[in-house]
């Protein structure tokens, strides 16, 4: 059994060592235990000291792309190179390192294929009261729209089976832990959390630079998601509201017009004509893309069957190496 830990990085010779120094060497039921480092993009000195503390592997970009295409290309290479269980952590040393344990013992155990690791959020002191708040209702959005209970769904701390990580294809730009989540919920993989800690900040987080800018993105990504997996009910609901008003509009008009009273409402008919044809359109919307949304998932098991054989091409080809 391999474990790979991957390690997103950005700028990060400073921080790096301190991380990677908190990573467990072994774990009981991990046979080997590798270390990745994603350099997407740093123009500092991080890849030096990655190689110079002793990480196997680094993926590397030559321009910044940003937390989820850093995330994608980590566990491409991380399936590439034969890993059996894949943990992402972050270079900031924000997750405590022993707790990796915690995430892969379901998956070892046959639990799940996806662990969480659930950060003490009201405990954490460097968290204003405002993100702490934010943090929980980000998190209950993307338990309605995942259909899971995951309670930290912010959280990069997480561990991913070889064949979750197979079916996981993250497509927005911004960040990929809403999104796995979502995708995880529909697909119905054997998702879970466990308690986590964390260690004291040693630098402010990069993923947004103001509050708004961090909720606007973060719904953008949970609503897109959803689109992508749910987009009948998406539009139906959306439909539904116009579609109610236009059809209250029109029965009034029919009312009045029993009564010898229509001349003055045309109007209200012109309005319920407008909002029952936007309801249905919204429907038909609704309908196309659920026949997307079907095609879509013939094209990742697709995706996943070509991953699989290429992962595991990776890894024949390495183990006849050594």
């Amino acid at each position: 059994m391999k474990l790979i830990i991957q390690i997103p990085c950005y700028n990060e010779e400073k921080t790096l060592e301190v991380a990677l120094n908190d990573l467990p060497r072994q774990i009981e039921g991990i046979d080997e235990i590798e270390y990745l480092i994603i350099n997407d993009g740093s123009k500092d000195k991080t890849v030096d000291v990655a190689l110079k503390w002793g990480v196997h592997y680094v993926v590397s970009f030559t321009r910044n792309k940003g937390l989820a295409k850093g995330f994608m290309a980590g566990l491409d290479a991380c399936l590439r190179y034969g890993a059996d269980i894949i943990v992402n952590t972050d270079a900031d040393d924000q997750y405590c390192g022993a707790d990796i344990e915690k995430l892969v013992r379901p998956i070892l155990d046959g639990q799940a294929d996806i662990v969480i690791g659930e950060r003490p959020i009201d405990q954490t002191e460097h968290f204003s009261p405002l993100k702490k708040k934010l943090q929980h209702l980000g998190s209950w959005v993307v338990r309605k729209a995942s259909n899971t209970d995951i309670p930290d769904a912010p959280s990069g701390f997480r561990a991913f089976s070889r064949d979750a990580a197979l079916h996981i294809n993250v497509v927005n730009e911004y960040t990929y832990t809403l999104e796995t989540i979502v995708q995880a919920g529909r697909n119905k993989m054997a998702i879970m959390s466990v308690p986590i800690r964390t260690n004291a900040e040693l630098r402010p987080s990069r993923l947004f630079s103001s509050m708004f800018g961090y909720i606007k993105k973060s719904m953008l990504t949970i609503i897109r998601a959803y689109l992508m997996y749910k987009p009948l009910r998406f539009f139906t609901f959306v439909g539904l509201l116009p579609f109610m008003i236009g059809l209250a509009l029109g029965i009034r008009y029919i009312v009045f017009m029993c009564m010898g009273m229509s001349g003055g409402h045309i109007q209200s008919l012109i309005l319920a004509s407008t909002l029952l044809l936007l309801g249905v359109m919204c429907w038909m919307i609704g309908i196309q893309a659920d026949m997307i949304a079907a095609n879509r998932k013939i094209l990742e098991e697709i995706q996943y069957r070509v991953r699989r054989r290429d992962g595991n091409d990776g890894a024949d080809e390495k183990a006849e190496k050594s």
